[in-house]
């Protein structure tokens, strides 16, 4: 994925090894759910299903990634978002994951990566 993208490869260098290795899980995750496409922007990393961007990688730390799906809804009852808040005049809910280990893409969090994916 990363080495078919030059402006993704520019993107990720200089992360260290333990962000990239979040990043790459995260990714394989997605893939396995169905095809997207990963295309950077000047500031973060989008994801998309055929339709439409699905998911933001906004942040890429130094032992973690944060990643922003954007629902139509809320969806206030999980574990897994630090934070769920709509933005200001739109019918969207972004809904905030801060991912530590690769285990934090647990069954609830793939759950919301196909619905995100499926909507």
């Amino acid at each position: 994925m990363a080495d078919k993208n030059p402006a993704l490869v520019k993107f990720l260098t200089g992360k260290s090894s333990y962000t990239l290795l979040l990043f790459h899980h995260f990714i394989n995750e997605f893939e396995k759910i169905g095809n997207i496409t990963v295309e950077p922007t000047k500031t973060m990393i989008g994801i998309s299903n055929s339709h439409k961007r699905i998911a933001w990688v906004t942040q890429l730390g130094k032992n973690f990634i944060h990643v922003v799906f954007p629902f139509k809804q809320p969806y206030p009852d999980n574990l897994c978002f630090q934070k769920v808040g709509q933005v200001p005049g739109q019918n969207q809910f972004n809904h905030h994951l801060r991912i530590l280990n690769v285990d934090d893409i647990n069954d609830e969090v793939l759950g919301f990566m196909r619905l995100a994916y499926e909507l």
